[in-house]
């Protein structure tokens, strides 16, 4: 078998890493109030009050929590925004940790 044959053979169990999702999450810093943390939440992703807290208090008390999931590009974006609003942000596939 060529090089070229091995690089195209696909394994089992990547079609299921394919059809997942990937998320954007945020994790816990020690700069960023929690009310401001909350307030990103409800500009940029546009949640109620009440789940933007919920998700801070995730991310307070957890280390992290997922805020979006989507596309990989659409996820990007938001880890992108993430970062400018001053946040530590990182995109990862569902099911992974």
């Amino acid at each position: 078998m060529s090089g070229s044959e091995a690089q195209h053979r696909s394994r089992p169990g990547d079609q299921l890493l394919a059809d997942r999702p990937w998320q954007t999450v945020v994790w816990d810093d020690p700069v960023n109030l929690m009310s401001y943390v909350s307030y990103v939440f409800r500009t940029h992703f546009g949640f109620d009050p009440d789940r933007a807290e919920s998700l801070m208090l995730q991310v307070h008390e957890h280390g992290s929590a997922v805020v979006a999931e989507g596309s990989r590009e659409a996820m990007e974006l938001h880890v992108e925004a993430m970062h400018g609003y001053g946040l530590w942000a990182t995109v990862r596939q569902a099911g992974t940790s």
